[in-house]
């Protein structure tokens, strides 16, 4: 029955990543479609704005002839006609025209392509069948499923994907649909391939309902230190455009302005900041549990403490330095880098108390 499950659970590991597959090469071809649509709109901006700015124009001309012959005051009609030329030219701030349903610093959700609906149906369907194999996994091991190096990536990247279609919900992400695809069939090919181990039972130091707390809230705080970073890494490219320092990639146009990035990036990682404070204090307890001793500089503890110091500074520096554009992106995609070098690097090649990797 274990050895069914296991089974079972590669295989639906497999199924999953065949229809990510699907989904980030929708994702990259709606991409391409936005930038299609990024050169049918300035004709259309462009006349939406010069529209309500030439009647407005004409109407204050008709103000100002009224008032010199009457005579009368004009401040009333140079207000007016100001509001009427503010309200035209503030419309449309980005390529989707006046209702601004895209275009730099818009908030509006875009109106999906066929390739993005089809896209997020796959990506759906593919974390249904992710985390299917992340049960069976489970139900195979008695335990949870994130004991070792194969079972932590593999609940990781189910992670990453609900964390970003969650956030979905509140905020238009499906420009980073390619981002997280690419990323998690990356990671998954990589667990998989270099990371799997059969089912074994648990060692004696992680059985520990800590290993339930401390290991989940971690996975958790990776999820969204990985969404930061890819908003902060698209931040990165739409600054260098705002300062007509790179050309091609049209599709940012159809993006959120770089301050619009940086902000979602930061909220984003600050959800991850905190959740991995709490993975910090309850490693310290869970050692002090097992081990007699709150902290003992064992190469894992440092390099979680490394992170948390990263994100702590990338915080602090934004919020009371007033750290912003590329310093602040980078230390964001920097922390995840890091992130990715404590699991990759230091579980494989650094021995110590920590070394659960099962290889």
């Amino acid at each position: 029955m274990t050895e069914d499950l296991a089974n079972f659970s590669l295989v639906a590991v497999y199924s999953a990543m065949a229809i990510y597959t699907i989904s980030f090469v929708a994702f990259a071809l709606d991409l391409a479609k936005r930038s299609g649509e990024d050169q049918q709109a300035p004709a259309s901006s462009a006349a939406a704005t010069a529209g309500p700015g030439a009647g407005s124009a004409r109407g204050a001309g008709r103000g100002s002839a009224r008032a010199a012959v009457s005579g009368g005051s004009t401040i009333v009609l140079d207000r007016e006609a100001a509001t009427a030329v503010s309200t035209g030219d503030g419309r449309g701030d980005g390529p989707g025209g006046p209702d601004g349903t895209s275009g730099p610093g818009s908030t509006r959700r875009r109106r999906g392509s066929s390739f993005e609906r089809v896209a997020t149906a796959m990506m759906v369907l593919g974390l249904l069948v992710h985390v299917s194999s992340v049960v069976t996994r489970g139900l195979a091991a008695d335990r949870v499923p994130w004991a070792n190096m194969f079972e932590f990536s593999l609940t990781g990247t189910a992670i990453i994907v609900a964390v970003y279609l969650v956030a979905g919900r509140f905020v238009d992400l499906s420009f980073l649909g390619a981002y997280v695809m690419g990323l998690n069939l990356v990671l998954l090919a990589i667990g998989s391939v270099n990371y799997y181990v059969e089912v074994v039972p648990l060692q004696p130091a992680l059985q520990s309902a800590w290993l339930v707390i401390h290991v989940l809230v971690a996975i958790l705080g990776t999820g969204f230190f990985a969404i930061a970073a890819g908003l902060s890494i698209a931040q990165l490219i739409q600054t260098k455009r705002e300062q007509a320092r790179l050309s091609g990639l049209r599709f940012m146009d159809t993006l959120p302005a770089a301050d619009r990035l940086e902000d979602l990036a930061y909220r984003v990682a600050l959800v991850g900041f905190v959740l991995w404070t709490f993975t910090l204090i309850a490693g310290a307890v869970w050692a002090e549990r097992a081990w007699g001793r709150y902290w003992g500089w064992d190469t894992k503890e440092v390099w979680t403490f490394i992170i948390w110091v990263l994100y702590a500074g990338y915080i602090h520096a934004r919020a009371t330095r007033g750290w912003r554009g590329a310093r602040s992106s980078w230390l964001s995609i920097i922390g995840f880098a890091a992130v990715l070098f404590n699991f990759g690097v230091v579980n494989v090649f650094f021995k110590g108390l920590h070394a659960y990797s099962g290889l």
